[in-house]
């Protein structure tokens, strides 16, 4: 099996000492992560989508093996909330493909306000190359229905497991062969403690999954460092 654990970013000033030694420039952070970590998530096209010779920089900047999940634009997710996704999901593509083997799963995180549509959800997921893989994160109740779920399940995307406060904020659907888990903050402030990442740790095992991304959310003053860290081991 192979599970790779990670963090949900790379470039947080705060993780100097928790990750950064002193000295070393932020121009190197990402050689220094991934000579940790064989994974990351990177957030950088959600907010603005960055250009094709910035993934190939990280492509060659990181070890073989690595792998880079990207989370989608917030333009396709949360402004045009799925809907007309040809072009945003071609213009992701044409950007992020430069990863080429290092590329991992592409993330659609929904906004909370936005309610189940299931006919919209199945067209954006149809403009994916057949090779990529997705996972989608809902975050308003209504998409726990067997309707979204047999859509998740036909197009092998894979439902996004996400924690907060030590508990998950959905089903826990397995709609894919193969698992992507978000941990976005522990019960007592952002760090996760043993009980929470055991427990996690189990329920992943149970998934059965081939392989898993597993990416920690709780950025704030190295939590996810030293979670993400500590997690690898429990697996």
């Amino acid at each position: 099996m192979t599970w790779l654990v990670g963090t949900s970013g790379w470039q947080y000033r705060d993780w100097r000492g928790p990750l950064y030694p002193k000295g070393v420039p932020q121009r190197l952070w990402l050689e220094t992560y991934a000579a940790e970590f064989a994974t990351v998530e990177s957030n950088n096209a959600f907010y603005r989508l960055p250009s094709p010779e910035s993934f190939a920089a990280w492509r060659d900047r990181t070890p073989p093996g690595f792998v880079m999940a990207v989370k989608a634009s917030r333009f396709l997710t949360h402004i045009k909330r799925l809907a007309d996704p040809e072009e945003p999901v071609a213009r992701l593509m044409g950007a992020a493909s430069e990863l080429k083997d290092k590329l991992g799963p592409i993330l659609l995180q929904l906004p909370p306000t936005l309610k189940a549509d299931p006919g919209r959800l199945d067209r954006c997921l149809s403009c994916f190359p057949a090779h990529v893989r997705v996972a989608v994160e809902p975050r308003h109740p209504s998409w726990w229905s067997e309707e979204v779920r047999a859509i998740l399940t036909a197009r092998s995307a894979a439902l996004c497991w996400a924690d907060r406060r030590s508990r998950p904020t959905g089903p826990l659907w397995r709609t894919a062969g193969w698992g992507y888990v978000r941990l976005h903050e522990g019960r007592a402030g952002y760090e996760y403690g043993e009980r929470a990442l055991r427990t996690w740790a189990g329920r992943i095992r149970e998934a059965g999954w081939p392989d898993a991304c597993i990416y920690f959310n709780n950025d704030p003053g190295g939590a996810a460092v030293r979670n993400a860290r500590r997690f690898a081991t429990l697996l």
